[in-house]
């Protein structure tokens, strides 16, 4: 079939993958909307050819763009994140959105642990004692036991129950705090997060982003987890006010914390740069080759269910419930 007869496609930024941005231009007639030289003319021009679109959830899609697609029945997103793509927008053109959850559960579960053993045990603190020459100069100073210890998990969702299998292994005792209690979760429910983190040595983020869950984690619960507590976020940088963070960082309201995610990425507030009190990612969570892979063949899976059956494997919330008002 020739380019001009295959579905076109409109591809919102930089795939994470560059495979995937290469299959998906096997099987369609895409267009980087982000190569174009004036990507509003060209919308104004062409917004009308769209049926599909496909981005991430580090590039979203804005209600500008949305509004400038009138015929758009369908966003395929690479990522488990839709604080990004415009809702109200979305919801308003009766737009389908599949987004790609649980390839990536395993690896983010683990990350949060990573940083979480660094944090506490400073290893990466370590790592630059031993480079810069000061072991023979004197012994690290001691650092924070992990095993044993009380878990907080903001946001048992799927992410947040492997992070509580993980920390089962280590011996953790385990609270939560969400919206509602998990029907027959074995954890702790705390019903609210300054609860959660007076209980918990540990506070790990795995709560969605957007603008429910915005600074949820603020002085006053940084306060409550107290100067023997850890901070791990490997959520969204949003949900944790950034500047109450360095204050606490810097006056020993807690003691550390583990970052993989911040407010404006990629430029973390340079305070928490001087932090060695803090281990820094460049939010590579899900970044590893097996889970990259399966996000991108969920991206090209909710796309291709989509234009041969109007349906999606996984399809965002508030998308799904949308679309059940409509079809009621």
């Amino acid at each position: 079939m020739s380019a001009s007869r295959r579905i076109r496609v409109l591809q919102n930024g930089k795939m994470p993958l560059p495979e995937l941005a290469r299959e998906l231009a096997e099987r369609y007639d895409v267009t980087v909307l982000t190569e174009q030289a004036d990507a509003a003319a060209f919308l104004a021009q062409h917004g009308d050819a769209f049926e599909y679109v496909v981005t991430s959830a580090g590039v979203g899609l804005s209600a500008d763009v949305v509004r400038a697609l009138p015929r758009l029945r369908c966003v395929s997103s690479f990522g488990v994140g839709f604080d990004s793509l415009d809702k109200a927008a979305l919801v308003a053109q009766g737009v389908r959105v599949g987004y790609t959850p649980g390839v990536l559960d395993a690896c983010v579960a683990d990350m949060a642990m990573g940083l979480l053993i660094d944090a506490a045990r400073h290893i990466s603190a370590g790592d630059r004692f031993v480079r810069a020459g000061q072991w023979s100069q004197g012994r690290f100073a001691a650092t924070t036991r992990v095993s044993g210890k009380r878990m907080g998990i903001l946001g048992m969702g799927r992410i947040g129950g492997q992070v509580a299998q993980r920390a089962h292994g280590f011996g953790m005792q385990i609270g939560y705090h969400n919206r509602h209690a998990v029907p027959d979760s074995p954890h702790t429910y705390h019903a609210s997060l300054h609860s959660l983190a007076q209980w918990c040595d540990f506070l790990v983020i795995t709560a969605a982003g957007g603008g429910a869950t915005r600074h949820l984690v603020d002085a006053d619960v940084l306060k409550a987890l107290g100067p023997q507590g850890i901070l791990v976020n490997v959520a969204r940088g949003s949900v944790v006010d950034e500047q109450a963070l360095v204050q606490a960082l810097q006056d020993g309201t807690i003691a550390g914390a583990g970052l993989d995610v911040f407010e404006d990425e990629p430029h973390p507030l340079p305070a928490l740069l001087a932090q060695d009190n803090v281990v820094l990612t460049p939010h590579m969570a899900s970044g590893t080759h097996e889970t990259r892979r399966a996000m991108a063949d969920l991206v090209l899976h909710n796309l291709s269910q989509f234009i041969e059956c109007g349906t999606l494997v996984d399809e965002v919330p508030w998308s799904a419930q949308a679309a059940a008002t409509t079809n009621a």
